[in-house]
């Protein structure tokens, strides 16, 4: 920002006035252009597993329970990885962007598959003995042996997570991110009408349903390859290079840092379910908690677009070492936020006695579900803060401190005081969701200290040395390139 630009901010009146609402303006409309598409893809990409897992409710109790728990524990286990160490690559990316070191974004792009890539070789097995994994932690033969079946089929998917998540990273970046979005949109229109065709009307049952979630989750990833590849980025993908081999071991320490982070948030919640299960009158109390969980997951795709928002516009000022603007961009990013928090806290509160029966006819869920409505409300509200300082954490490249905040927020604080409240205090599955948003609270009330006292001129400093670390001249890359796509 110019003096003459400060100078009108410190002048109190209508010129001072005016020129802040076109700056929150010219923000605001950054950050829509990110965050809006960013919100399709992740609700329809959410809507995939979802209406997958209706689908299979059609073919039978077995197969939806197998689907169920193969969901829960493995593929959110291996979501949450995959999807951790690809923000890694969402934080260079941003700042090359914003520092125009455009060729390397293609190189980075590339190292990430590699480390991608062999992350998911050590996630194979858990896929392949699914089977004998079930068995041995006591659940029964033949919910064993159907789940070991579906598991099979949720490789593939495995690896388009890699390349999906690596793809929409790059090109959000550099703000290109609403072809990710029609795809997204034209891959979960493709899945329904495969799924109605494959389960209601051949017949194949689980074949069908997973092989319907495969074609149209690869044909997403198809169209990024075409897009990219077909030289719709011509200034960031300039070809496959051997350099791509070179510095892995820096972005391996990244992407293990990202992953952790996203993991510890990932898991939180199912450790919690789990807890829930362990109580008295259990399947109304894990119905319940389910139901208002579901409700909260879906919600919580809006802040995850504020999340990739607060990223990309943090890395890009970052890169192009404009401090003041990366903090602007923050206070922008959590005020819209917030805003759109209360609005559904205030929804869910008013409307929280007949939410449950979107998702149950029973009275009695319904009614444990009604009994939850505050806290479901105070949910929707702090996570419309907690994901977007997330996203300024990834955005500065603060993984590896979220991680341990997270640990110690969630799993030395969060989870004991459930525990507490729940068994010793009787407050059963209340008692475990307030102690999970005292864990959250906790680690939003940190991040918000943290970055209050961020010096962003320091992280500009910092965002520099990395880049230029990694820099690769793009004449040495034009010549050593090894093939071009």
């Amino acid at each position: 920002m110019d003096n003459t630009m400060e100078d009108k901010l410190l002048v109190p009146g209508k010129e001072c006035v005016m020129d802040l609402k076109r700056r929150v303006w010219i923000e605001s409309k950054k950050l829509w252009s990110i965050a809006s598409p960013a919100i399709i893809t992740r609700l329809t990409s959410f809507g995939i597993l979802v209406t997958t897992q209706s689908f299979m409710g059609h073919i039978g109790e077995n197969e939806l329970a197998a689907y169920a728990l193969i969901q829960i524990l493995l593929v959110r286990f291996a979501n949450g990885i995959l999807l951790g160490m690809a923000n890694a690559l969402e934080t260079l990316c941003g700042q090359a962007f914003g520092a125009q070191h455009y060729h390397m974004m293609g190189i980075y792009l590339q190292r990430s598959w590699l480390v991608l890539l062999a992350s998911s070789a050590i996630l194979l097995p858990f896929f392949i003995f699914t089977s004998p994994i079930l068995r041995l932690i006591g659940q029964e033969e033949e919910l064993s042996a159907v789940a070991g079946n579906i598991s099979i089929w949720f490789i593939p998917i495995m690896y388009y997570f890699v390349f999906s998540f690596t793809m929409q990273m790059y090109l959000q970046a550099q703000r290109k991110n609403m072809i990710i979005g029609w795809l997204s949109c034209a891959s979960f229109v493709v899945h329904l009408t495969l799924s109605w065709l494959f389960v209601y009307k051949l017949n194949l049952g689980i074949p069908g349903a997973m092989g319907a979630m495969i074609i149209s989750t690869w044909s997403m990833v198809i169209g990024e390859f075409i897009y990219v590849f077909g030289g719709w980025c011509p200034e960031t993908w300039r070809g496959f290079s051997k350099h791509a081999f070179a510095d892995l071991w820096p972005l391996f320490k990244l992407s293990v840092s990202s992953g952790m982070m996203l993991c510890l948030e990932l898991w939180y919640n199912a450790v919690l379910v789990l807890l829930a299960g362990y109580m008295k009158n259990a399947t109304i109390a894990v119905a319940a908690f389910s139901i208002c969980l579901n409700v909260v997951a879906w919600e919580f795709m809006i802040p995850l677009g504020f999340l990739t928002g607060a990223c990309v516009r943090v890395a890009n000022e970052l890169g192009s070492g404009d401090g003041k603007a990366a903090k602007f961009a923050v206070i922008v990013n959590l005020s819209t936020s917030l805003s759109l928090g209360v609005l559904f806290s205030v929804l869910f509160l008013v409307f929280g006695h007949v939410l449950s029966y979107a998702f149950t006819s029973s009275t009695e869920v319904a009614t444990a579900v009604s009994s939850l409505s505050t806290l479901l409300a105070l949910s929707v509200l702090l996570n419309s803060v907690q994901p977007v300082l997330t996203g300024v954490a990834v955005g500065a490249g603060w993984q590896s401190v979220v991680a341990y905040v997270n640990l110690g927020c969630y799993y030395v604080v969060g989870i004991p005081i459930g525990l507490l409240l729940g068994y010793v205090a009787k407050l059963d599955v209340r008692g475990i969701w307030i102690g999970m948003m005292c864990g959250v609270a906790l680690q939003t009330f940190v991040l918000l200290w943290i970055t209050w006292r961020t010096d962003w001129d320091n992280q500009v400093e910092k965002a520099s040395e990395r880049l230029n670390r990694w820099f690769l001249a793009p004449s040495h890359e034009n010549d050593d390139n090894t093939s071009h796509a």
